[in-house]
């Protein structure tokens, strides 16, 4: 894991796009592997569950910078998960209302944001640190990040499994459709590409910026 920001961390670029590759909840962090690997069967149930997380994950953490210095230290972790809770179960009744179809799909997911170790997380090691400007640029990276990652294995797994994005077909009739990645195997061996992938690029620019301070240190 990355090492905790600084208490005084000024507002730049980085605190939004950290969340999208350098601590992608996802892909680095391996943070919310329940919801991951479970409701990412489809482009639609991954984009869904990616906003409703990443509303909650603002909203909460939004309300933890603010209070951070009424918070008493002794309870802070039950009152996140009291502030956290609060805003799952906007979430829970306003997906019921717009769609029953994909709150059934969604199913108790829905509820399980409330134990996400990436909202509780952030809560904990930033918001509670942290300017109520810095706190919402930031926990808007880390959700559109999770967002990105569930879409990244829905979208996938939609179009190998089903033929299909969003419900539209993109092959012919004549195509097979890999049965095995709708079902929850499909889900580990999609996260295995994408995190190798990732992997392979991480190291990738490390060895780059290393041979740059090669470079650099020879010519001095």
């Amino acid at each position: 894991m990355a090492e905790l920001p600084n208490p005084e961390e000024k507002l730049t670029p980085d605190t939004f796009l950290r969340g999208l590759w350098e601590e992608n909840p996802v892909f680095v962090m391996l943070l919310g592997m329940c919801p991951v690997l479970a409701v990412t069967s489809s482009t639609m149930n991954a984009l869904a569950m990616g906003l409703a997380t990443t509303f909650v994950l603002v909203c909460s953490s939004l309300l933890v910078s603010l209070l951070r210095n009424w918070i008493p230290k002794q309870v802070r972790i039950a009152s996140y998960i009291v502030i956290i809770a609060t805003f799952v179960t906007i979430v829970d009744y306003s997906i019921q209302a717009i769609s029953l179809e994909l709150y059934a799909a969604l199913g108790a997911f829905i509820q399980l944001i409330v134990a996400n170790c990436v909202i509780l997380g952030r809560a904990e090691a930033y918001a509670s640190k942290q300017r109520l400007t810095t706190t919402f640029v930031n926990s808007l990276g880390m959700g559109a990040g999770f967002t990105l990652a569930l879409l990244a294995l829905g979208t996938v797994r939609e179009i190998l499994g089903n033929g299909t994005i969003l419900g539209i077909h993109l092959f012919s009739p004549d195509f097979q459709p890999w049965v095995v990645m709708i079902l929850p195997p499909g889900g580990f061996f999609v996260l295995g590409a994408w995190l190798l992938l990732f992997n392979w690029l991480r190291l990738r620019k490390e060895r780059k910026q290393a041979e740059q301070i090669g470079v650099t240190a020879h010519a001095r």
